[in-house]
């Protein structure tokens, strides 16, 4: 929950009534702060709000309905905001100035307060169309922010403060693909005191690494497959074990996050897998499509089996799991829900012609996701029937992930194409009679 400045005639409350704006002032202040949303997918790396955040289902960017703030954001980039207490975090990239930079941005009035360049005239000789220079979403674990970059030929972290100050900057790994220039999308994961980072081509340096939170020297490494991949390692715990899951080179893959120790392996999935694995209990999914197209579920409790697969193709965008339930958006824009016992189809229905790369978000009993169009649709998350409750146009193309904290929902898109492109962070919540956001 935000505030906006109340009006003026405050001023000339009496004492008493003065006090009890100010202690309801607070009290709001306070309720911004709650919540944070630290890294990508989320604290809990599920992609679901809190419990207690709601989020509106109505709005208009174009009229400003239930729109608290709308920020021009310089440059491009395809990561999603973080929040954290006042203040929301995301990269950006200026292929013109060639740079690559950390932003942040005030949550209550959406103003631009800083951007902190962290790499000049080093990007990516060449990218995929449909890539940024800045996808990876950056992590903060309660003092600093990570950030990862693909620059120089190689995987560099960094270490931030949220005031803009680089404690340090770290070479993972080389990152020189041979056969396709795609760039890069993997976000970096926070565990206890490391900061886990995929950096996979096909190349001799592909792994999945894990350095010292505190130094920046590297604690294990894990080598994997000399093959380009763009999955972000994602921690979960399935059947009592804390686990990080990957998925990807032909396989889905489990290690200890304290040492790298691998704990089990399924030979299923495709070469080169974007999205998030996912879970549900004793089971873990994935969905990708370069070569093979398809969705695929294992047991994550050790046992290593195959337990269902279809062939359907979610390539940029993560799955969601609700209870012993699966949602996705395939990229032919046909949603579907899956039981996760067995993958029978709860229901199918398509909603548009296809393109999309933001991953789904649930707040409260509400699917939120949008396509590459920037067509934002709402529906329920029900597993015994389709129930869309909105759609809405967001600008005209939308690429990153929503977030919900606090009863507001942020959303990155961009207005126009080619040289007029420009993109936005838009904050939406309900106005109350006085102003403030509810």
């Amino acid at each position: 929950m935000s505030v906006r400045l109340i009006h003026n005639s405050i001023v000339t409350a009496t004492f008493l009534g003065a006090v009890a704006v100010s202690l309801s002032l607070a009290s709001m202040h306070t309720q911004v702060r709650a919540e944070t949303w630290p890294s990508w997918r989320g604290e809990n790396g599920d992609n679901h709000a809190s419990s207690e955040t709601d989020a509106p289902i109505r709005w208009n960017i174009d009229t400003g309905e239930n729109v608290l703030w709308q920020t021009k954001i310089p440059g491009r980039g395809h990561s999603s905001p973080i929040v954290v207490a006042e203040s929301i975090f995301l990269t950006t990239a200026d292929a013109n100035e060639k740079t690559q930079s950390l932003v942040k941005i005030n949550r209550k009035s959406g103003r631009l307060m800083n951007s902190w360049v962290l790499h000049r005239g080093t990007l990516p000789a060449q990218i995929h169309s449909n890539n940024s220079y800045a996808s990876p979403t950056p992590a903060f674990d309660g003092e600093d922010l990570f950030v990862v970059f693909h620059t120089d030929d190689a995987i560099m972290l960094s270490k931030v403060t949220i005031e803009g100050r680089v404690v340090w900057q770290k070479r993972v790994s080389r990152f020189e693909p041979s056969r396709f220039q795609f760039g890069y999308g993997a976000s970096p994961l926070i565990h206890d005191d490391l900061v886990i980072v995929a950096a996979e081509y096909d190349g001799p340096d592909s792994g999945l690494y894990a350095l010292d939170r505190n130094s920046g020297v590297e604690r294990w490494k894990v080598p994997r497959p000399s093959n380009l991949n763009f999955a972000s390692p994602i921690a979960a715990t399935i059947a009592g074990t804390r686990q990080v899951l990957l998925a990807g080179a032909e396989m889905i893959t489990s290690y200890d996050p304290v040492t790298g120790r691998k704990l089990w392996s399924v030979d299923e999935s495709t070469e080169a897998i974007c999205g998030t694995a996912v879970w549900d209990g004793r089971r873990v999914m994935i969905s990708g499509g370069n070569p093979a197209s398809g969705t695929w579920c294992v047991s994550g409790d050790g046992t290593e089996k195959q337990l269902w697969n279809n062939g359907v193709k979610c390539y940029e965008q993560s799955l969601l799991t609700i209870d012993n339930f699966v949602f996705a958006v395939a990229d032919s824009g046909v949603a579907y829900c899956w039981r996760t016992s067995d993958g029978k189809e709860m229901w199918k229905k398509r909603l548009f012609g296809g393109g999309i790369s933001s991953s789904p978000l649930l707040v409260q009993d509400r699917f939120y996701f949008a396509s590459e169009a920037g067509e934002m649709f709402i529906i329920k998350a029900i597993p015994d029937r389709f129930e869309l409750l909105a759609t809405h146009q967001v600008g005209d193309s939308m690429f990153a992930s929503p977030v919900a904290v606090d009863n507001q929902l942020y959303l990155r898109f961009a207005k126009g194409s080619g040289g007029q492109r420009q993109e936005y962070l838009a904050a939406i919540g309900v106005l109350t009679a006085n102003g403030s956001a509810d």
